[in-house]
């Protein structure tokens, strides 16, 4: 998880101003744009990268991520008739060794696994690197790219194939340049129009279903390197349904485009959507293992307890480490948590250190126990709300789930 906050120094430092907002949530990407009016600018300033660098080098599991354009001049509104001519030159690679150097300074800089989001939006109208007028001449381009870039000795890069969701000028498959110069799958997808409601974006053509469906028949990763609000304005379900699409989908990466019109944290014009992302993303870091008792020699399991050969037994219930529920939230039924605490080895002088603090389950009357003699007690009915959002409710009438539960008593005991 990550989000575009700013370029250069400035968006590496918003990253800690963006966790400390979200209750110290892990911000494990970091996003940034090379600008396209030059060659000289797709190069890659030093300057720019450097920050990102160093904030990438700092933690292993830390991912940095990087929009590159294919040709100069890239928002200059070039004709239809320019971008074929510039795309033809390209795939006969006039302009391979920019992109080397580009390769050569990401080595350089120690960001060899960098992800690079080439010709991004180029599905689009918007940039001189879009596909739509030569498409046959824009993949052919994109290999020598790839190719280019590869050569570097001690690179690791993996490219990132990001479309416009939808249709747009041209249908982004037409474009796909082959899985052997593709790492990722991505797609930068706002609410707006077409898709009017999110249903219509998963479902349109080349929109989110698409995209996931096309990647597992190409046995390739997703991502949504950009992706927010817009025109459909301050839609808290639509936050609410992106989330959740990204989660139960996987994407190997996923980047908020934190500005206004689309942002949740720098924006003030969307505090419903910004209360929505802040509860679903708030204070989600990684538990701290917590290892189980290990017998001392003098203790002996019971007889019959033993594990069988090559097994470990597993932990009991109150060893079982249970996630601290998100502020608004509560406990699933069944359960309170209860601070227990865990030892911890300490330093060789043999001082104890702290003992962290792992919640666990501590079971709660929701339901009657069941009875061990006598007749069964009358079933227990219970109704929980379902926050859907609107869309939900409107579209499947679902406000809250209910169940009965009914217990038997064996006849023999």
């Amino acid at each position: 998880m990550g989000a575009f906050t700013s370029s250069g120094a400035d968006g590496v430092r918003r990253i800690a101003d963006l966790r400390q907002w979200l209750g110290g949530t892990d911000l494990t990407v970091g996003h940034t744009y090379l600008p396209g009016e030059s060659w000289r600018d797709i190069e890659g300033d030093p300057g720019l990268i450097q920050p990102w660098a160093q904030w990438k080098k700092e933690r292993p599991d830390r991912l940095f991520v990087l929009n590159v354009p294919m040709q100069e001049r890239n928002e200059q509104h070039v004709s239809d008739s320019q971008v074929r001519s510039l795309l033809r030159s390209g795939a006969a690679g006039r302009f391979d060794g920019h992109f080397t150097e580009l390769a050569r300074r990401l080595v350089a800089l120690g960001v060899p696994d960098t992800v690079v989001v080439l010709g991004w939006e180029m599905n689009g109208t918007t940039y001189t690197h879009r596909c739509g007028p030569d498409p046959a001449s824009w993949k052919t381009y994109w290999n020598r790219v790839v190719t280019a870039m590869r050569s570097v000795p001690g690179q690791r890069f993996r490219f990132d194939f990001a479309p416009n969701r939808g249709q747009d000028a041209i249908g982004w498959t037409s474009c796909y340049p082959g899985d052997d110069v593709v790492d990722i799958i991505g797609m930068d997808s706002y609410d707006q129009p077409p898709g009017d409601s999110f249903y219509d974006q998963v479902e349109e053509p080349f929109g989110l279903q698409a995209q996931v469906d096309f990647a597992a028949a190409h046995n390739k990763s997703i991502s949504y390197p950009e992706w927010g609000l817009f025109r459909n304005g301050d839609n808290p379900d639509y936050m609410r349904m992106m989330l959740q699409w990204i989660t139960d989908h996987r994407a190997v990466y996923q980047t908020l485009t934190d500005y206004c019109p689309h942002g949740v944290w720098q924006c003030d014009d969307n505090p419903k959507s910004s209360r929505v992302f802040r509860s679903k993303n708030f204070a989600q870091v990684e538990p701290v293992p917590v290892p189980s008792p290990v017998p001392t020699p003098s203790e002996t399991p019971a007889p019959g307890q033993a594990p069988a050969p090559g097994e470990t037994p597993a932990p009991a219930p109150s060893e079982m480490p249970t996630p601290t529920p998100t502020p608004g939230e509560t406990p699933a039924p069944g359960g309170t948590l209860t601070p227990v605490p865990a030892p911890s080895p300490g330093p060789d002088t043999g001082t104890a250190a702290p003992a962290p603090t792992v919640m666990v389950p501590v079971p709660v009357g929701f339901f009657r126990p069941a009875p061990t003699l006598g007749s069964p007690p009358a079933p227990v009915e219970r109704c929980l709300p379902l926050d859907l959002g609107e869309e939900y409710k409107s579209r499947f009438g679902l406000s809250q789930l209910c169940f009965r539960v009914e217990w038997q008593v064996p006849k023999k005991s």
